[in-house]
C-alpha cells in the first residue's frame, strides 16, 4: 500500500467539488449554492473513514455522480443534493429523516427511492429484482431516482477495473440486463451506449479490444471521407442562410458487433459506421419545414435508399426523440447515415427526459410519449400481482419496445409495442372492454383476435357479455395490460371452477359410500392420469372427466396391496453401471471440490470458454459462459449465488441430471424403468431415491448424461411406460 498524502488528497476532492460547482453555476438560484456546499460537507463527514476499492476517499464516487446528473444528464440543485447525499443514508448511521429535517422532502424521497431494501424475502424472487421493483415505485413519483440510479451506475461501470474479476462480471451483467435499455428508453443514448461499451469491456474483452483496435486504426481515413462529403452540403446551406452544425460520429462498439452478429458481415462492411448529424439552429416553428428543406438539399447531392428514409419529426418515438434520418450513396459507393435536426430535437435526443423538463414549458401542453411511458409503468405497478422476477420481466419487455401507431373510430392515435395484436389494443381500451373481446374491424375488415397491427391502422373492437378469455389469449397478447388482466381472470376462473368440481365430487362419493381420504383421492388422480387434486377438481367441472365415470371399481382394486414393489436397492442393482466423471475437470470455488455440477444449456461452455458457476436451488451448479444473456440476468439477479470456474483439463464430459417420475404403483414397474436406463445410450444411473404410498410413488433419479437431448430421449422414453404420470427434468 503506497502512502497516503491526506493534503493531496483534500485537494484532489477540492478540484472535483469545485468542478461540479462550475458545471451548476449557469443554473442556481438565490440559496442553491449553500445547500450545495451542505450537502457536500455532510457527505465528506458521513464517509470520512471510507474509500472505494481503488483505493481513494469514497467521497469521490458521491462527486462524480452529481458530475455526471449536471453534465451528462443537465439535472439540477435537487439532483446534485441527492446525488452527493446517496449513498449516506445505506453506509452510515444517518437516517432518511434527518436528511428531510436538513434538507426537505424531494431530496430525502429521492435518496429513499435510491437506498436498497434490506430484510427478507420471498422465496423465488430475488433481492436485485425486489430493489429495482422499489426504485421503479419511485421513477413514477421522482423519475430523478432512475437517473441518478444511472449516473451512479455509470460512475461504478466507468471504475469497475478495481473490483475482483465476479463483481466485474455481475455489475456489468446487471448492466446490460436493466440500466442499458432504461437509459435507452429515458432517450440518453450516449449514457445508454457507454453502458454498453463498458459492459463488453469486461465480458468480451477481446472482442471489445479488436474492434475498438480497428476504429482507431481507420479514424483518420474516416475523417478525410466525413470531410469531402459534407463539403458540398455545408457550402449550399450556407447559400440559403441556415445556422448550423455538422458533426460526425462514429458508432459504438456494441452496437457495431451487433451489426456484425446481425447481419452476419465483416467490420469492413459496415457502412454507417459513421453518421452525420446536422443539427440546425431554427426557431420552434420552423422545425418541420427546415428539416425537410434540408432533406431535399442532401438528396440533391446524394442519391438516397427510399427504404432507410425514417420519419420521427412528425411522429416523435416514444421517449421523445425526434430526427429525420436518410441513408444515402456517397461519391465513393458507400451509404452514409445522414441525421438530421434542430438544437432542441439534438438537446433531447442526447439528454432524454431532462431536457423535456426544459422544453415543457413552451406551454404546448401535450402529454409527451415518456410521459404516457411513465404512466404505463405506473399502472404497471400497481396492477402487479406478479413476484418481482416476473414483474422485471414484463418490464424489460416494456423497455425494448419499437411502436405501432393505430387509431380508434374516433380518430384518435394509440400508440401500442411493436407485434401488438387486436386483442391488445381492447385492453389498452379498457380491461373490460379486452376481457369481452369478440374480434376487431380492422380498416373495416373484420379479423380475428390475434391479428397483429400494422402503423396507420384504424380498430374498432367487437364485443360480446358472452365471451370469455382462455388460456390461447396468453399467446396472443404482448402488452403487460393485457397480460396481467388475461392471467388474473384465468386464475379467478380456475379457482371458481375447482370450486364447484370439488362440490361435485363430494356429492358423487357420498353417493358412492367412498370416504374422502387421500388414498383414494391417490387412486382417483393415478385413474385419471392427472397430477394433483386441484386438476382433478377442475377437470370435473369443466367436463373433461365424465362424473358418471367415477365408480367403485376404481377405489377396490388396487386398495389390498403390500409395500411398495420399487425398492432403491433392487433398482440400483437392476441398473448397469457405465461411466462417471472426474472431479479434476472443473476447478470450481477456491479448490478444486467434488461438486455436482452441469454446463448450462443455454450457452453449452466448452473447455477453453470463460465460465462461472450458479448455485440453483437444488444445490447443483451450473456453468455458464460469461458472456451468456441467460447468465447475464442470473448475475444481475442473484449475484450472491455467483461461483468461480474454469476448466482444467479437457476431456468428454458427462454431467449430472434428476429425473422427477410420479406414478401408480404395479408389479413389473421396476423391471420397466430399470431396462431403459440399462438401455439407453450408455445412462450411468447415480442414485435413486423412491417414496410410495396409497398406490401412488415419486422417486428421484439421478443419472449421468452427455447433453440435453440424451436426457429428453430418456425422459420420453420412460414417459412411455404404463402407469407412469409425469416425467420431468429437475436441477
Amino acid at each position: 500500500m503506497n502512502m497516503i498524502d491526506p493534503e493531496a488528497e483534500r485537494k484532489e476532492i477540492l478540484r472535483h467539488y469545485r468542478r461540479l460547482l462550475r458545471h451548476a453555476k449557469p443554473f442556481l438560484k438565490d440559496n442553491d449554492a449553500k445547500i450545495i456546499k451542505k450537502a457536500f460537507n455532510t457527505s465528506v463527514e458521513a464517509h470520512k473513514d471510507m474509500r472505494r476499492k481503488s483505493g481513494e476517499p469514497y467521497i469521490l464516487h458521491p462527486l462524480a455522480v452529481a458530475q455526471i446528473a449536471v453534465e451528462e444528464i443537465g439535472l439540477g440543485t435537487t439532483s446534485i443534493v441527492a446525488a452527493l447525499l446517496h449513498d449516506v443514508v445505506e453506509d452510515t448511521a444517518m437516517e432518511v429523516e434527518e436528511i428531510e429535517r436538513e434538507f426537505g422532502t424531494s431530496v430525502a424521497r429521492i435518496i429513499e427511492g435510491l437506498t436498497k431494501i434490506s430484510g427478507v424475502f420471498d422465496y423465488g424472487t430475488s433481492q436485485q429484482a425486489e430493489n429495482f421493483r422499489k426504485m421503479l415505485l419511485t421513477l413514477s413519483d421522482d423519475v430523478r431516482v432512475i437517473l441518478i440510479k444511472l449516473a451512479d451506475r455509470l460512475h461504478n461501470m466507468r471504475t469497475l477495473d478495481s473490483m475482483p474479476r465476479h463483481k466485474q462480471l455481475k455489475i456489468a451483467s446487471e448492466t446490460m440486463y436493466l440500466y442499458a435499455p432504461l437509459a435507452h428508453r429515458l432517450g440518453l443514448y450516449a449514457i445508454k451506449s457507454e453502458l454498453e461499451d463498458l459492459y463488453l469491456k469486461y465480458t468480451d474483452t477481446d472482442t471489445y479490444k479488436d474492434i475498438s483496435t480497428k476504429i482507431r486504426q481507420t479514424r483518420s481515413a474516416r475523417g478525410k471521407f466525413i470531410k469531402d462529403f459534407i463539403s458540398p452540403i455545408e457550402e449550399e446551406l450556407r447559400r440559403h442562410g441556415f445556422k448550423f452544425n455538422i458533426k460526425g460520429r462514429p458508432k459504438s462498439i456494441y452496437s457495431i458487433l451487433k451489426k456484425i452478429k446481425k447481419q452476419n458481415i465483416t467490420f469492413d462492411e459496415i457502412y454507417d459506421l459513421f453518421a452525420i448529424r446536422i443539427i440546425l439552429d431554427v426557431p420552434l416553428e420552423h422545425e418541420k419545414a427546415a428539416c425537410w428543406q434540408v432533406y431535399s438539399i442532401i438528396t440533391d447531392f446524394y442519391q438516397p435508399n427510399p427504404d432507410r428514409l425514417r420519419d420521427w419529426v412528425n411522429t416523435p418515438k416514444a421517449n421523445g426523440y425526434e430526427s429525420l434520418h436518410t441513408t444515402v450513396m456517397s461519391k465513393s459507393g458507400q451509404w452514409v447515415e445522414v441525421q438530421i435536426r434542430t438544437k432542441r430535437m439534438d438537446e433531447i435526443a442526447e439528454r432524454g427526459y431532462a431536457a423535456h423538463w426544459k422544453y415543457k414549458s413552451d406551454g404546448s401542453g401535450g402529454e409527451s410519449g415518456l410521459e404516457m411511458w411513465i404512466n404505463k409503468v405506473r399502472d404497471m405497478l400497481e396492477n402487479n400481482t406478479a413476484n418481482a422476477l416476473e414483474f422485471m420481466d414484463e418490464f424489460r419487455k416494456n423497455l425494448f419496445v419499437e411502436e405501432v401507431f393505430v387509431f380508434t373510430p374516433k380518430g384518435e392515435l394509440l400508440i401500442l409495442p411493436d407485434r401488438a395484436t387486436a386483442l391488445d389494443f381492447a385492453f389498452e381500451i379498457h380491461s373490460e372492454i379486452g376481457l369481452h373481446c369478440l374480434g376487431a374491424k380492422v380498416n373495416q375488415k373484420l379479423v380475428p383476435l390475434s391479428f397483429r397491427l400494422r402503423n396507420g391502422d384504424q380498430v374498432e373492437i367487437l364485443t360480446s357479455q358472452k365471451q370469455k378469455p382462455n388460456e390461447e389469449w396468453l399467446d396472443y397478447v404482448v402488452t403487460s395490460k393485457a397480460r396481467s388482466r388475461i392471467k388474473e381472470y384465468l386464475r379467478e376462473d380456475r379457482k371458481y371452477k375447482s370450486e364447484q368440481g370439488k362440490a361435485m365430487l363430494e356429492r358423487r362419493l357420498l353417493y358412492l359410500k367412498v370416504p374422502e381420504t387421500q388414498g383414494n383421492l391417490n387412486k382417483l388422480m393415478a385413474f385419471f392420469n392427472v397430477p394433483t387434486v386441484q386438476d382433478l377438481h377442475y377437470r370435473i367441472a369443466t367436463g373433461h372427466i365424465d362424473i358418471k365415470n367415477i365408480k367403485e371399481v376404481i377405489f377396490s382394486a388396487q386398495a389390498e396391496r403390500g409395500a411398495s414393489m420399487l425398492e432403491p436397492k433392487s433398482f440400483d442393482r437392476e441398473v448397469q453401471k457405465i461411466r462417471g466423471v472426474t472431479s479434476d475437470m472443473l476447478v470450481i470455488g477456491e479448490n478444486t471440490s467434488n461438486m455436482n455440477y452441469k454446463v448450462a444449456m443455454c450457452c453449452n461452455p466448452i473447455p477453453g470458454d470463460e465460465v462461472f458457476g450458479f448455485e440453483t436451488e437444488e444445490d447443483g451448479i451450473e456453468i455458464h459462459r460469461t458472456s451468456c444473456k441467460k447468465g447475464m440476468e442470473l448475475m444481475s439477479n442473484y449475484g450472491n449465488r455467483i461461483i468461480k470456474a474454469k476448466w482444467t483439463d479437457q476431456k468428454e464430459l458427462a454431467f449430472l441430471a434428476g429425473i422427477r417420475i410420479k406414478g401408480t404403483d404395479r408389479v413389473g414397474l421396476v423391471n420397466d424403468l430399470t431396462r431403459i436406463i440399462s438401455n439407453s445410450l450408455r445412462v450411468n444411473m447415480r442414485s435413486i431415491t423412491i417414496d410410495s404410498h396409497d398406490g401412488i410413488f415419486e422417486g428421484n433419479i439421478m443419472v449421468f448424461v452427455n447433453d440435453t437431448s440424451h436426457l429428453d430421449k430418456l425422459i420420453q422414453r420412460m414417459g412411455k411406460v404404463t402407469g407412469v404420470l409425469t416425467v420431468e427434468r429437475f436441477d
